[in-house]
């Protein structure tokens, strides 16, 4: 008895050992992250690399900001971002006051000035609906020709799966000369944030999903991103399935919006109010039916469906449904644009002014990434209505409208003498809208915010409910 408990005490003095040199490591990390003896460089200061630079420097990290744009870089070195997102220009602010933010044009001075690389340039479409991967493998070529041993590279956009591996990974080997696992790590970590609340997302809300190259990489990703994941990490097995589970995150979310639009669609032809239907819905634990509208914006949910449909298409496997999904969403401008004009005299189509409400491509943001709003101004067009005003209140300028697009943040002036109304965003500042606000325009909803009561006595149609 007493060898066994002999036994018993030496491997409980074994995992306490154990346990205090990982916590000794992981405090060693943190030191050496503060220190700026581990400098950080975050690739692409947008959507995704601004809030993610945020965090780090919210962790007193010593950051170093790239881009290519010369206009993203003058806002940098003042503070400021040009992305509409709380917590961003306060944080670059702090770091460049404490100078532990720099701000550099040249990316492979970067990769030579740091020890942890961030790859976090958008990955689009292309107009054959592939992954536009161009603007991540130029990183990669920078990174690898200044990557030193020792040194951490992490790849952040969503990517087709196989993406890191068969594309990045090879460019960083043959750039550097030095291979992974031996000489360098390389991580895939995918972005899990929400415009309006990205710093929050990457700090509390969610673990972070880290994957390596191998076990090494593993091992040294998960401890760099547990110093800003207060939820903490998820490990997966490998890159690929990580690559993979961020697009599920989406096609889940496009696949449940098409759903919302159907069933939106069915219950204005049976009688029904979908959205008092759907919140009842709802409250039974096994039911989460999204919110229809007017169409599926932004750079991530009408992306992700493609990369899935495009890596099926090559392997021999139908996704159905994922592409159905996608189609329905796609229709929803030109429905939606189709059920607005039943609700003005469409044999004096050609004189009529529409006001569209929200050009950002959900309420709350700025972001203008394939709006709903660009094609339901295709679909008028179409029709050859007059003109077309655009309110954004928080979109001043945007190139990609159509010259002859009037685009204000007066929401008198773009309601002024309009024959009809379409609310395209679902901001909050257009929740509360009367119809003096709309000037007693007929009105469309796209959103199902607006209190039907406010407009019984004006044409009005929302979506989901019955004419």
């Amino acid at each position: 008895m007493k060898n066994r408990n002999s036994k018993i005490h030496a491997v409980s003095a074994n995992k306490k050992q154990n346990n205090n040199n990982k916590n000794k490591t992981d405090a060693d990390l943190a030191s050496r992250v503060r220190s700026g003896e581990v400098k950080i460089a975050v690739y692409g200061l947008g959507h995704i690399g601004s809030p993610l630079a945020s965090s780090w420097l919210r962790a007193g990290a010593h950051l170093i900001g790239v881009d290519n744009s010369s206009k993203v870089l003058e806002n940098a070195r003042k503070g400021r971002t040009h992305i509409s997102e709380p917590g961003v220009n306060e944080a670059f602010s702090k770091g460049l006051k404490e100078k532990r933010f720099f701000v550099y044009s040249d990316p492979l001075k970067a990769s030579q000035d740091s020890q942890f690389k961030l790859i976090c340039v958008p990955v689009l479409l292309t107009d054959s609906f592939t992954a536009d991967l161009s603007a991540v493998k130029q990183v990669a070529t920078a990174i690898g020709q200044g990557l030193k041993k020792g040194d951490v590279v992490s790849l952040n956009p969503s990517v087709p799966p196989g993406t890191s591996e068969d594309i990045i990974l090879p460019i960083l080997e043959e750039k550097s000369g030095l291979k992974v696992e031996q000489d360098f790590y390389m991580v895939y970590n995918p972005e899990r944030i929400y415009e309006g609340r990205a710093i929050e997302d990457i700090e509390v809300r969610y673990p972070a999903i880290v994957a390596g190259a191998g076990a090494k990489s593993l091992e040294i990703g998960a401890k760099l991103y547990s110093l800003v994941a207060k939820k903490g990490v998820i490990k997966m097995s490998n890159i690929r399935t990580a690559e993979a589970e961020k697009l599920l995150e989406g096609v889940y979310r496009d696949v449940n919006i098409a759903l919302a639009n159907e069933m939106a669609k069915f219950c204005e032809k049976a009688g029904v109010d979908f959205w008092e239907a759907r919140e009842a819905a709802n409250s039974q634990p096994f039911c989460h039916i999204h919110k229809p509208g007017v169409g599926v914006g932004g750079a991530c949910i009408p992306v992700y469906p493609q990369f899935i449909l495009h890596a099926a298409n090559i392997s021999g496997v139908e996704c159905k449904i994922v592409s159905f999904g996608r189609n329905v969403n796609d229709a929803m401008p030109a429905y939606c644009v189709e059920q607005a004009m039943k609700l003005i005299d469409r044999s004096d189509v050609s004189r009529a002014t529409v006001a569209l409400l929200g050009l950002g491509f959900r309420g709350g943001v700025s972001d203008t990434r394939l709006s709903p709003t660009y094609k339901v101004i295709e679909e008028l067009k179409k029709l050859k209505v007059k003109e077309i005003r655009v309110h954004d209140p928080l979109v001043t300028r945007d190139p990609n409208l159509p010259p002859d697009i009037i685009l204000t943040s007066d929401l008198s002036r773009a309601a002024k003498n309009a024959d009809l109304v379409m609310l395209i965003s679902d901001h909050p500042e257009y929740h509360n809208i009367t119809n003096e606000d709309l000037n007693s325009a007929p009105v469309y909803d796209g959103r199902g915010i607006l209190d039907t009561s406010r407009f019984a006595d004006r044409r009005f149609a929302s979506i989901g409910r019955p004419s």
